[in-house]
């Protein structure tokens, strides 16, 4: 699918929700994690996108402890029907309460409660699982969704961070039980981050989830941003709250990540664009995803992000980017793609119609 502009609207996984390609995310809205948008800017950035069309805006009940919600509660307020509000539940947000974090039932009531007020709405329209906790089962997390949606304080629901087993099992007791289902996906995926490939982009498309995908510039890494001169022995070894200690956490700050940058390089260089557009254009290829989440701390940034939807790449350039990127291989489809174990399931014929 393609879209020119924010006001070329896609349907939401299963459902009829009508949502722009890109996503407006507000993680960076409010400065109390050392970094992000003054509100200000924040009304800056949100004033331009709804403007161009945009329509979808994702949040989180935790995000700059609860600053970025409260600023988009005043931001939406004059425009509430026109956006699709989109929140998150799951994280911890009162240390040394085990209660104040997880998928359980009583987190996920507090949690929802938390956001209706300092939105300031009556209800949310799109509420994620942040990410899979390990502890709650199935059957609690999908009946207390499904609660919420039959009392009206939630429309849809979606999820982040899972493994993609355990959300087909609990897309599979929502259908047989008559809850709703996920109709969206969040996960990390961009150049840097293409394992997902594997498991979960598949299982969406299988079972209706449009995807969503966080971090589509690897944490900036594909826009320049980092040289080898950041490459440290200890990347990777402990949380920084800074922004390039929070990049290095999460292990992409690394060799393979900067040559991947190198080529959007290259590709920018040759059609005038940023590295940042090319770096979206690319992700908005995959035809499982609906709408890559944004998250610009300016004006500027925002706007050359919306950029993207015009860049158009020549099968060479896609080529090259896919090839420079190119996730290794993983079982079982490492090994009944080889031509042995093809030759023993179809005898040495050809079968259209893979599924």
């Amino acid at each position: 699918m393609s879209s020119t502009a924010l006001d070329h609207y896609r349907l939401l996984g299963r459902s009829g929700l009508r949502v722009s390609p890109l996503t407006l995310g507000t993680m960076t809205f409010g400065s109390d994690w050392g970094w992000g948008a003054d509100e200000n800017e924040a009304r800056r950035i949100f004033d331009a996108y709804v403007e161009r069309g945009g329509n979808i805006i994702d949040t989180a009940v935790n995000y700059t402890n609860g600053t970025s919600e409260r600023i988009l509660g005043g931001l939406i307020r004059d425009k509430r029907e026109r956006i699709v509000l989109a929140t998150k539940f799951t994280m911890a947000r009162d240390p040394g309460n085990p209660n104040s974090g997880g998928n359980h039932r009583l987190n996920l009531v507090r949690s929802v409660e938390a956001s209706l007020r300092q939105l300031e709405t009556d209800r949310i329209d799109l509420l994620y699982v942040h990410a899979w906790d390990f502890t709650t089962t199935p059957d609690e997390v999908m009946r207390g969704l499904d609660d919420l949606i039959r009392a009206g304080k939630v429309l849809y629901v979606g999820i982040c961070n899972t493994p993609a087993w355990r959300i087909a099992q609990m897309q599979t007791l929502a259908d047989l039980r008559g809850w709703s289902p996920f109709v969206a996906l969040q996960i990390e995926y961009s150049l840097v981050e293409r394992t997902v490939e594997h498991e979960l982009m598949p299982m969406a498309q299988a079972m209706g989830l449009g995807v969503l995908p966080w971090s589509p510039l690897g944490g900036g890494i594909l826009t320049g941003k980092y040289s080898r001169s950041d490459l440290t022995d200890d990347n990777a070894s402990e949380v920084s709250s800074d922004r390039k200690g929070v990049i290095a956490s999460i292990g992409h700050l690394n060799g393979r990540a900067l040559d991947i940058a190198d080529v959007v390089g290259e590709v920018a260089a040759e059609i005038g664009a940023s590295r940042s557009q090319v770096s979206l254009a690319w992700t908005l290829l995959n035809p499982a995803v609906i709408s890559p989440v944004i998250g610009a701390r300016t004006l500027s940034q925002a706007e050359d992000n919306f950029g993207a939807l015009g860049i158009v790449l020549t099968d060479e350039q896609i080529e090259r980017l896919n090839a420079a990127s190119a996730p290794a291989p993983i079982f079982p489809a490492r090994f009944i793609l080889r031509p042995m174990a093809q030759q023993l399931m179809f005898g040495g014929t050809t079968v259209d119609g893979r599924r």
